[in-house]
């Protein structure tokens, strides 16, 4: 897998998500209450406090008393550590089951955009709008674009700064993350009327 996501604002954490498809779905599995940059940087140290290796089989079998210290650090990798921990886990645990421990094989497998949207919200810790935002992301910063990609992705797959899947640098962030506060805001407004 041959990437183009810059996020994290560290070289090696954004190569390891170019490069390692469990570590991009870790990081969007991640990216909830905790700023994209610590989201999305989680698998990095977690692959470095694991020994320098990220495996789906490893994280799966592992003991979960074990990976929620991994996850409380310190550094915390998340805030929410230990049900952050147990959903990489559960998430693991599927894709040994479905995918023999292959994470690329949720994209890989997929013919249609429809059954690439059906896999990723199969995973646990995956919504319909992350399972949307990752479809798009797949499609801008990986280049997988099965047909009817773009009809799944909705808004996420048009042209601008709406999600992760828009960022390709620190203007693109920063963008991203106006628009994400635009939302909020305008989300706020519409409460109080």
């Amino acid at each position: 897998m041959k990437g183009t996501l810059t996020v994290t604002g560290d070289a090696a954490a954004d190569s390891l998500l170019n490069a390692d498809p469990l570590a991009l779905l870790i990081g969007m599995l991640l990216d909830q209450q905790v700023p994209m940059e610590k989201a999305f940087r989680g698998p990095y140290d977690l692959k470095e406090r694991m020994g320098g290796r990220l495996d789906a089989a490893g994280i799966a079998s592992l003991d979960a008393d074990e990976l929620v210290a991994l996850f409380k650090g310190p550094p915390a990798l998340h805030r929410y550590p230990g049900s952050m921990a147990g959903r990489t886990q559960d998430m693991c645990r599927m894709l040994v089951e479905r995918y023999g421990g292959d994470a690329a094989s949720v994209w890989t497998s997929a013919a249609t955009g429809q059954e690439l949207f059906a896999n990723l919200k199969a995973l646990p810790g995956f919504g319909e709008q992350k399972a949307r935002i990752f479809t798009a992301l797949l499609a801008k910063r990986v280049g997988v674009r099965p047909p009817g990609w773009e009809d799944v992705a909705g808004a996420y797959g048009a042209p601008g700064h709406f999600s992760v899947a828009d960022i390709d640098g620190p203007e693109a962030l920063a963008a991203v993350r106006q628009h994400k506060q635009s939302m909020k805001a305008a989300a706020k407004a519409a409460q109080v009327k």
